[in-house]
């Protein structure tokens, strides 16, 4: 079949003289700069890359929808989960954490599992993880631990050493490093993984109620992980073996679903609860919460540009729609800064006019040019307060939740210790009463391989004790497998 050929243009929608020879001086002389068309284009591809995100910069995305298949009024007023049955657009962005671009989606590492919903208030936007906890919780740390994730600054390599030296530093990282040397570290496939908001959030309904939230997409492929040996196979095999697999399964039409259930806390609860409830470093025990059903979300439609859709997407857990609200959580407050500050620089002030980010919702901004302006409020005031017309805020519309905070002095504060924070009691209740026995092994297989690839000998001392503060027979079986036995 002869396909029409249609003429290429400039970018100015100008018809171009060829796309293989330069404009020269004569067959054997110089390019002359007025040949503004391969300038241009030259320039263009110079620029045609942004920079890199700093933390989860291998991903993937599609689009679906996420459904409502529960009540939850009682709960909040959020418009988008106002009726069974209501559908609201999504994009959704998986990711590896400490990659760069080209590193194989198999490594060992947690997951990225952004969520955009595009209501009819705005974008709600949920930046969550395949994992329920992470490795810090105050946001003061957030830069060093990543750090201690990336290379070297002497030799630009990886270095397994500095991971270990800075999670036995701080005893909080033990539950989410007992996950990720799990095989959780390594999901088969991003179908095959939940996803958690790990943070608390808060919910308000119609009354005024204030509850605290967790979210938790639970995958309805069931969880599927890789072994070690597995997932350094398939580096070498196919490194983008999870972005292949995503989109290819949803052209075939095999939309992926995953179930929301929520973890729901009456307010008043979280004052006197039996651990700070905001630790970003624990999870909220299902015998006290148990996880309630409302909704579900389905990935059906692939980007048509993966620079342009995925590669541009922009995740900002600031925002929220009315109805939701935010939580006394140090991480998530560190959060609501850095994600919109990274977005002004990676991708520029204008990254909401994008299509992928652009909410569906009117927007109404007082916000004024800068590069790559597109929206603009044409005649309208660019001011507030004005009389001519132009938006006016409305708290009672917006409804912020907040909570109270006692009279206290600025300082740096620890959270408030509870009676049950001890950071190696979750890591050792999910090694001792939650994995199999397979788990286990493969547990302890993984800490072992990890740690000899160049972990200091100092170090690994302090790895064993770390070990075995979260369980004694793991201290032991690590112990005895690094020192040959």
């Amino acid at each position: 079949m002869i396909h029409q050929r249609l003429a290429t243009t400039t970018d100015a929608g100008i018809p171009a003289a060829s796309d293989e020879f330069s404009l020269t001086v004569g067959p054997g002389g110089p390019t002359v700069l007025h040949d503004h068309y391969v300038v241009q284009k030259i320039q263009h591809f110079n620029r045609e890359r942004v920079p890199e995100r700093v933390v989860h910069a291998k991903g993937s995305g599609a689009y679906g929808f996420f459904e409502v298949t529960e009540d939850v009024t009682g709960w909040t007023k959020a418009a988008f989960l106002s009726e069974v049955g209501k559908r609201t657009p999504v994009f959704v962005r998986f990711s590896t954490v400490a990659g760069e671009l080209g590193s194989p989606d198999t490594n060992r590492d947690p997951r990225g599992f952004a969520i955009k919903m595009y209501t009819e208030d705005g974008n709600f936007d949920l930046v969550c993880n395949n994992t329920p906890v992470f490795f810090v919780r105050d946001a003061s740390k957030f830069q060093d631990f990543i750090h201690s994730q990336k290379r070297m600054p002497d030799t630009g390599l990886r270095d397994n050493n500095m991971q270990w030296d800075f999670w036995t530093l701080s005893p909080e990282s033990a539950h989410q490093v007992t996950i990720l040397m799990s095989d959780r570290g390594t999901p088969r496939t991003y179908r095959h993984m939940n996803g958690y908001s790990s943070h608390t959030y808060s919910w308000m309904n119609a009354a005024g109620e204030r509850f605290w939230v967790k979210y938790h997409f639970k995958t309805v492929q069931g969880v599927q992980n890789l072994t070690d040996a597995e997932a350094k196979a398939l580096a070498g095999e196919d490194p983008d073996v999870h972005r292949r697999d995503l989109r290819d399964a949803i052209a075939s039409g095999h939309a992926p679903e995953w179930r929301l259930e929520m973890q729901i806390m009456p307010f008043a609860e979280a004052a006197d609860y039996r651990f700070n409830p905001f630790d970003l470093t624990k999870v909220w025990p299902h015998e006290d919460y148990p996880p309630i059903t409302i909704g579900r979300m389905i990935l059906d439609r692939n980007p048509a540009n993966y620079f342009a859709e995925v590669e541009q997407a922009a995740f900002d857990p600031s925002n929220l729609v009315p109805g939701t609200g935010l939580s006394p959580d140090k991480m998530l407050m560190g959060r609501i800064f850095s994600y919109h500050d990274t977005h002004l620089h990676r991708i520029g002030t204008n990254y909401q006019q994008l299509p992928v980010n652009a909410p569906k919702a009117p927007v109404r901004s007082y916000n004024k040019d800068g590069p790559m302006t597109y929206r603009h409020a044409g005649s309208q005031p660019v001011y507030a307060p004005n009389s001519y017309g132009g938006p006016v805020a409305d708290p009672e519309l917006a409804s912020e939740l907040g909570w109270g905070v006692e009279a206290a002095e600025i300082g740096r504060y620890a959270y408030d210790k509870h009676a049950a924070d001890d950071d190696f009691a979750q890591p050792r209740a999910l090694y001792r009463d939650v994995m199999t026995d397979t788990d286990r092994e493969h547990l302890i297989t993984n800490i072992v391989s990890h740690v000899n690839a160049g972990v200091h000998p100092d170090v690994q001392a302090r790895v064993i004790e770390y070990w075995a503060n979260v369980h004694h027979d793991l201290g032991a079986h690590v112990s005895k497998q690094l020192n040959g036995g």
